[in-house]
């Protein structure tokens, strides 16, 4: 279960004046995964579906981080997504 400030700062991301880049978006996509899902176990996509590729590669790359500490990274990193593009 996650927390409110989780919850709050994963609205707060999605209300940011520009959208953070792609190696960014990528991070977010996997730290908030890793935090509510816990460790990948999905299916690698195909070589066509690219797009599902690189974000289960992401979250693949931090398999083994706690749902806690992927949910503290995923904060820290929304506030500093937050300084960056407000």
């Amino acid at each position: 279960m996650v927390s409110q400030l989780f919850e709050e700062k994963a609205k707060a991301v999605n209300e940011l004046p520009s959208t953070p880049d792609t190696d960014e978006l990528l991070k977010l996509y996997a730290l908030y995964k890793q935090a509510t899902s816990g460790d990948n176990t999905k299916e690698k996509p195909g070589i066509f579906n690219m797009k599902d590729r690189y974000k289960w590669d992401a979250w693949e790359e931090i398999k083994g981080t706690s749902q806690q500490d992927a949910e503290n990274q995923y904060i820290e990193f929304v506030d500093s997504l937050i300084a960056k593009y407000k």
